[in-house]
C-alpha cells in the first residue's frame, strides 16, 4: 500500500520526437557543471553536441562498431560500449551523472511505451539523474495528455461535443 513516506523519485522526464527535438533540448537542459551520460549514440553526433555545454560527457552505444567509429571521429570524447538495458553497468563509469539522454532506436514505436517508461524508471531509480531527456515518440505522445493531479490545479475535464443527430 502507497503511503507518504515511499521513496519519490525527483528526476525530471523530458520526452521528444524526432532527432531535432533531441538535439533541440541540449542548451536548455545541459550546462556547465554536469556529467552527460548518452545511452544509445551510435556514431556519436548527438555527444559531440552536448559536450560543449557540460562539464563531462560520456556517449553509450550496444554496437562495438558504432563506438570505434565514434572514438575515431571524436577522439577527444568518451565512448564506451554499453547495452542500454544494463542500467547498473553504467555505474560502472564512476561518475555521478546528472542528465542522461537516451535515443534508443527499439523505443521509437507505439508498442514500445511500456519498455520507455520502465527505462525511464531504471535510470532514475539506479543513477538519481536531475533529467532525463528521451527520445520517443510514443512516450512523447502520452505525456502530452498527462497531468499531475494537484486539487484546486486541475484543468476542467475536457468532454467530446456530441453530434446533433
Amino acid at each position: 500500500m502507497a503511503n507518504e513516506k515511499q521513496f519519490k523519485l525527483q528526476t525530471q522526464f523530458i520526452a521528444t520526437r524526432g532527432v531535432s527535438e533531441y538535439r533541440d533540448t541540449i542548451p536548455f537542459w545541459v550546462n556547465e557543471d554536469d556529467t552527460v551520460l548518452e545511452v544509445g549514440c551510435e556514431w556519436g553526433t548527438t555527444t559531440a553536441l552536448i559536450a560543449p555545454h557540460c562539464r563531462t560527457v560520456v556517449g553509450t552505444d550496444v554496437s562495438p562498431e558504432c563506438i570505434e567509429r565514434a572514438r575515431k571521429e571524436y577522439p577527444h570524447i568518451r565512448f564506451e560500449v554499453l547495452d542500454g538495458f544494463d542500467v547498473r553497468a553504467a555505474l560502472d563509469f564512476g561518475l555521478d551523472f546528472t542528465k542522461v539522454y537516451v535515443d534508443m532506436s527499439g523505443l521509437s514505436g507505439y508498442r514500445s511505451l511500456l519498455d520507455a517508461i520502465s527505462l525511464l524508471q531504471m535510470y532514475a531509480t539506479v543513477l538519481r539523474p536531475e533529467a532525463i531527456v528521451m527520445k520517443c515518440g510514443s512516450l512523447k505522445q502520452f505525456a502530452s495528455h498527462c497531468f499531475a493531479w494537484h486539487p484546486g490545479l486541475a484543468p476542467r475535464p475536457i468532454r467530446p461535443q456530441r453530434g446533433e443527430d
